[in-house]
């Protein structure tokens, strides 16, 4: 089972992508499991304070480190973590390898910055891998760590009820996926290429390849 745990000042934000579709399905499954912590229970202030101005001025918000440390201090006080993860618009990018890679953990915990980011003590002193889902600015990490938590989740032996669809998405083996089709056959004269209606695997195998390899050079010359 893949148990992630995730830190942010939004939990309501998380709940409703996270109860739905694949993910309800691996959680129910008891394969995924994913933890909302809100980060206002760890603050000492009597309003809940979490964030303050940044020094030397500037605008926006900071997340102070204390209730970020309080917070994963006491978490890793209960379990140990494979990766202490940051979703930052400045950290590696996230691809099908990346992800391969972390869906192969166990305990996995996310911190979602908000306002301007987070004191950089934090990512200095906690942090294992900071991840970007592109290089844009959204307004918190939480849309991210759904994104990441999506992209493992379905990788996760037994959460696909066919368990060789993860295998055969695009950038797996490099390559983006080729065209998919399904009925009917022909509508208002859009056809179906012939050689999938052929039923010989062999000769589909080979189209499916030389199609994936096609779409793939195109949109490599297009970035």
């Amino acid at each position: 089972m893949l148990s992630i745990d995730i830190i942010t000042v939004l939990p309501e934000l998380l709940e409703s992508p996270l109860n739905h579709s694949i993910m309800q399905r691996a959680k129910d499954r008891g394969l995924l499991k994913v933890n909302l912590i809100n980060l206002r229970d760890y603050s000492t202030h009597k309003q809940k304070q979490v964030d303050d101005y940044q020094y030397g001025g500037g605008a926006g918000m900071v997340l102070m480190i204390e209730p970020i440390a309080n917070c994963i201090n006491q978490l890793k006080s209960e379990k140990s973590y494979d990766e202490i993860i940051y979703m930052s618009p400045d950290g590696e990018l996230l691809n099908q390898q990346k992800a391969n890679y972390l869906s192969l953990k166990q305990n996995i915990l996310i911190l979602c910055g908000h306002y301007k980011g987070v004191d950089e003590r934090v990512r200095e002193h906690f942090i294992t891998k900071e991840i970007s889902i592109g290089e844009y600015v959204i307004s918190g990490g939480e849309l991210a760590a759904v994104v990441l938590v999506d992209a493992l989740g379905r990788l996760v032996p037994g959460v696909l009820n066919d368990e060789t669809s993860a295998l055969f998405d695009s950038f797996q083996d490099g390559k983006i996926a080729p065209p998919v089709y399904t009925r009917p056959a022909n509508y208002k004269g859009w056809e179906v290429p012939e050689i999938l209606l052929s039923g010989h695997a062999a000769k589909i195998d080979e189209w499916r390849e030389a199609q994936a390899q096609k779409r793939t050079n195109e949109r490599t010359k297009l970035s």
